[in-house]
């Protein structure tokens, strides 16, 4: 039984448009001539209002960081100008960070400019994903290093404030700017 055409029960045939079985001299394949069907993108997930609660308090929080700095002048201020600041760690740990992002859009952009997305956000995302992780985890301790002598112990709770409102805005520009346009004028 094996092998063969099953005997006796129902056997699947492609019909062409009259109903016929074909014989294999059809020009058409159909899938030409079906209307396109125009998929809506998914609508975005409705969030709770404890979620938006708390990417509010975190990004309000981290503005307060950043507008107060140390009491005296603000972050920018302070990162610019203040000479408590080691230097080098600071520089590294931008280094490190901006070395993230780069990464970051690389692979985004890689895997938008594919026809499979799903396959290569997953091939070049994982590929990525421990040297992101490192690279990210050497910033913290180099920005922790470099801020201690201002804030000393609250500036891992401040570092990781900042990291968590980076990580709520980020995204959302991201991929506003990255979006595909529809598919208006293909021609098939």
């Amino acid at each position: 039984m094996s092998g063969g055409t099953p005997r006796g029960g129902y056997v699947r045939q492609r019909h062409s448009q009259g109903g016929y079985g074909s014989s294999g001299d059809d020009l058409e394949d159909d899938a030409c001539s079906r209307p396109q069907q125009h998929f809506s993108p998914t609508p975005p997930r409705v969030r709770s209002w404890v979620e938006i609660l708390e990417n509010l308090l975190w990004i309000a929080s981290s503005l307060f960081i950043v507008y107060y700095g140390d009491r005296h002048s603000n972050l920018i201020y302070l990162l610019w100008h203040d000479g408590r600041i080691r230097r080098m760690p600071l520089y590294f740990g931008m280094a490190g960070v901006g070395f993230n992002v780069l990464i970051f859009l690389y692979t985004s952009l890689f895997a938008w400019s594919d026809r499979r997305f799903d396959e290569k956000w997953e091939l070049s995302s994982l590929s990525a994903l421990p040297w992101v992780t490192v690279l990210g985890l050497v910033s913290f301790c180099l920005f922790s290093v470099a801020l201690w002598p201002i804030w000393s112990f609250l500036t891992i709770p401040l570092l990781f404030t900042l990291f968590m409102a980076f990580m709520i805005i980020f995204p959302s520009v991201i991929v506003g700017t990255l979006r595909q346009q529809g598919d208006a004028f293909r021609i098939d």
